[in-house]
C-alpha cells in the first residue's frame, strides 16, 4: 500500500480517478480545501470544466495551497488538469498553476461529438507501451520548453508531458482499464 493521494475533487469526473488509484492499492483522499493537502503523496487534478475549476481554486486559498504542494509532492493533470498545469493555458479565464511549462488550448481537438479513442505508443521509463487513450474535448498542446519531456504523440502532437515529478496528459486515462499512465504518476511519489 502506498501513501495517501489526493484527487481534486472540485468538479470533473474525479471519482474515476480515485476508483483507478484504489484499484493499485491507493488510499485516496478527495481534496476540496487546503487543508486536505496535509499528509498528501501527490495529487491528481481531474478533467471537466478548466474555468470553472480554475475559479474554485480561488475560493479559500487553494490555488497557493497547490502550487505549495506542488513545489516538493507529483501532481498529474488530466485534460482540464492539464490546462491548469500549463504555464500558458490561451484562455483568460483560466488562471495557469504554471507547473508545466507548455503553451495548451483548450477544446482543440474539437467538440464532444467529435471524440475518439485511439492506440498511443507511450514511452514509459524506458519501456514502450501500447495504451488506449479517450479524447473528449481534448487540450492541445501547442508548445513545450526544452524541459519537458514528450512521453506520446499523436503524429507530430505531443499528448503525455512530464517535467520533473509533473505529468499533463491530454485525455482521460481514467475512462479506460489501462492503468499505465496512474502507475507511471505512483513512480514519482517520494520513497
Amino acid at each position: 500500500m502506498v501513501d495517501t493521494v489526493g484527487v481534486l475533487a472540485l468538479q470533473g469526473d474525479f471519482a474515476r480517478h480515485r476508483d483507478m488509484l484504489v484499484s493499485l492499492g491507493c488510499r485516496v483522499q478527495a481534496v476540496r480545501y487546503s487543508g486536505e493537502l496535509e499528509g498528501l503523496a501527490g495529487l491528481v487534478i481531474p478533467g471537466g470544466e478548466s474555468t470553472t475549476i480554475s475559479k474554485q481554486l480561488d475560493r479559500g486559498g487553494l490555488r497557493e495551497a497547490v502550487t505549495a504542494f506542488a513545489r516538493e509532492r507529483p501532481v498529474m493533470g488530466t485534460c482540464a488538469g492539464l490546462i491548469l498545469m500549463a504555464r500558458e493555458p490561451s484562455d483568460s479565464r483560466v488562471i495557469s498553476l504554471n507547473l508545466l511549462d507548455a503553451v495548451v488550448t483548450r477544446n482543440s481537438w474539437g467538440r464532444q461529438v467529435h471524440s475518439f479513442t485511439t492506440s498511443l505508443q507511450v514511452q514509459l521509463n524506458g519501456r514502450q507501451d501500447t495504451i488506449p487513450a479517450l479524447f473528449i474535448r481534448a487540450p492541445r498542446i501547442q508548445e513545450v520548453g526544452s524541459d519537458v519531456e514528450v512521453l506520446a504523440r499523436i503524429e507530430n502532437e505531443p499528448v503525455l508531458l512530464r517535467q520533473g515529478r509533473h505529468l499533463g496528459v491530454a485525455f482521460h486515462p481514467e475512462l479506460t482499464n489501462d492503468t499505465c499512465i496512474h502507475r507511471l504518476f505512483l513512480e514519482a511519489l517520494p520513497a
